[in-house]
């Protein structure tokens, strides 16, 4: 089919590459694969998985000499990166420090909202404010429902998390 066979050798007839029946290949990974490691992790696997799967969904790389050199250059881009990223956030941290958005919402009994404020909502009264922020940095869990004076994190970076307060007041009933 595809190999020629000389004892415990085998030879590729596409490219030419001799292996052992189950040899394993080192790969560099171009994406984080489940159960096998992250992006830019040099790991060995099966000479099957890694030249069936791996190589043909473009998940990894060989893990050549010159492959290992610039995957050494992109993790150390990354660091960087991620330090400016880091610096700029803690900058933006101590921005939040102090601020509050306010909503006025119509309530019940009890102090139950008609509605909810979101993750959206906030997002949307930091921008009002000068403050671009994607809104799944603002981490709560389930909408506000209620009337009161919360303390929201808003995950800038994975190592800084700033605190925003959020007051939620009742909408004066005109009649």
């Amino acid at each position: 089919m595809g190999f020629h066979c000389s004892e415990s050798v085998f030879i590729c007839v596409i490219c030419g590459s001799e292996f052992e029946w189950g040899d394993r290949m080192e790969v560099i990974l171009k994406e984080d694969v489940m159960k096998l490691g992250s992006r830019g992790d040099v790991v060995k696997v099966a000479e099957g998985y890694g030249r069936n799967f791996l190589l043909p969904r473009k998940l990894a790389i060989e893990a050549t000499s010159g492959n290992k050199k610039v995957v050494e250059q992109m993790r150390a881009a990354g660091l960087r990166r991620s330090a400016k990223e880091k610096a700029q956030a803690e900058e933006l941290s101590k921005q939040f420090d102090g601020l509050s958005v306010s909503f006025q919402r119509r309530s019940g009994e009890n102090d139950q909202l008609f509605g909810s404020v979101t993750s959206s909502d906030i997002a949307e009264a930091l921008e009002k404010k000068g403050f671009t922020l994607d809104r799944r940095k603002i981490q709560i869990h389930e909408p506000l429902k209620s009337v009161g004076e919360f303390t929201i994190p808003v995950k800038l970076h994975k190592d800084v998390t700033a605190h925003l307060k959020v007051v939620i007041e009742k909408e004066a009933v005109s009649e």
